[in-house]
């Protein structure tokens, strides 16, 4: 009897995404040994965190790291970076900033995302730039001022043609000497993402450590520019300020930088391929059943290079709701969840899914079609 049995609570195949509702990602067992280790012993944090910073940034080629407890708390402890240096006097007074302090952070109105709140709550105002048709470099050069503290990308590739491009952004944050942070949380793979933006002149690049990487579920990364990251961990646990609320255990940080090991030696061409293969896998199996097609979509729903399946039900002719094969998988046994697509389809993302379950998904979607004819 595994803990979740005892618990009494149900397990998931996850073929939706590396959604924190469903707990991220599964972790690979050389993760989860090096947490395991990292547990029987006591550590100086600090220390731990800046050897744990300074590996994972030669594995990702960048300048320095930091892991922290989430992206969410990533973006917040960025945010505060920006506005208070090494300063211990505005360290203290975040999140309410007085008339010395920057203050505003600008973003692109087609980049905000729900998650956004982790910046404001450091107590700046966001300052929108551009509509719906987009942003021109000239917009976002007018809204520098001397209270801007950050410039904020939040990375989806659907959307990037709305504003205003990662490099002529970056020449002009340099330009005003105010820091560009690009938020890239869900952007693994591809892998070179981990370099890709602070090797064009971002200043930090953030990324969830329990999703693409497969760490740790509450960790997150933060790459890039060394006094930024140094003020990011001056901010940060266990100093009992902004940061203290997102402690980082020492098995979280092992972990992470064991998953960061191990991810960059992925055979990342054999993954794609094998994303690919179950598409075609579905396309075969469900070939002959009528009111049922299968369909390749990509990019992902984060807009990552990789494909997803995608099917989609006649409903009339099978006799069956799209919703209502949502709700008998979900609450079928096993209890499977997956995406929906449109009026009338589903999406299966093969990233989360365990040897075996790209098979059971099909055989349970079988079986609930087989029961309407």
């Amino acid at each position: 009897m595994n803990i979740y049995e005892r618990l009494g609570i149900r397990t998931v195949i996850n073929g939706n995404a590396t959604l924190t509702r469903l707990g991220g990602s599964i972790m690979p067992t050389e993760v989860v040994s090096a947490m395991a280790d990292a547990s029987k012993h006591f550590v100086d944090i600090i220390e731990l965190q800046k050897r744990v910073g300074e590996e994972i940034a030669k594995l990702t080629h960048n300048e320095a790291a930091y892991v922290s407890c989430g992206a969410a708390a990533a973006l917040t402890l960025s945010t505060a970076a920006c506005i208070t240096g090494l300063d211990a006097t505005k360290r203290e007074k975040l999140p309410h900033l007085d008339t010395s302090m920057k203050n505003e952070v600008i973003v692109h109105r087609h980049g905000r995302v729900g998650y956004d709140f982790a910046v404001r709550q450091v107590g700046v105002t966001f300052v929108e730039i551009g509509d719906e048709k987009g942003t021109s470099p000239d917009e976002l050069e007018n809204a520098i001022t001397e209270k801007t503290a950050a410039i904020f990308y939040f990375a989806n590739p659907g959307r990037e043609h709305l504003w205003v491009s990662y490099e002529k952004a970056i020449a002009i944050a340099k330009r005003y000497n105010v820091p560009l942070i690009v938020d890239a949380a869900a952007q693994l793979p591809p892998p070179e993402n981990l370099w890709r933006f602070t090797q064009m002149g971002a200043d930090l690049a953030l990324f969830s450590g329990g999703k693409g990487l497969c760490g740790p579920q509450s960790s997150g990364l933060i790459v890039g520019k060394a006094s930024l990251i140094e003020a990011i961990a001056f901010n940060g646990p266990p100093h009992p300020f902004i940061g203290r609320g997102m402690k980082v255990g020492k098995e979280e940080m092992v972990g992470l930088l064991a998953a960061v090991e191990w991810y960059v030696n992925q055979d990342h061409v054999e993954l794609q391929q094998s994303y690919e293969g179950q598409v075609t896998y579905y396309d075969e199996v469900f070939a002959e059943i009528q009111g049922v097609t299968v369909h390749r979509s990509f990019p992902s729903e984060a807009g990552q290079p990789m494909p997803r399946t995608e099917i989609r039900f006649d409903e009339e002719h099978l006799g069956i709701t799209r919703t209502e094969i949502l709700q008998q998988l979900a609450e079928g046994e096993p209890s499977i969840d997956i995406a929906g697509a449109g009026a009338n389809g589903v999406l299966i993302n093969g990233q989360t899914l365990m040897p075996g379950e790209v098979e059971v998904i099909a055989h349970r979607l079988k079986e609930i079609l087989g029961n309407t004819r």
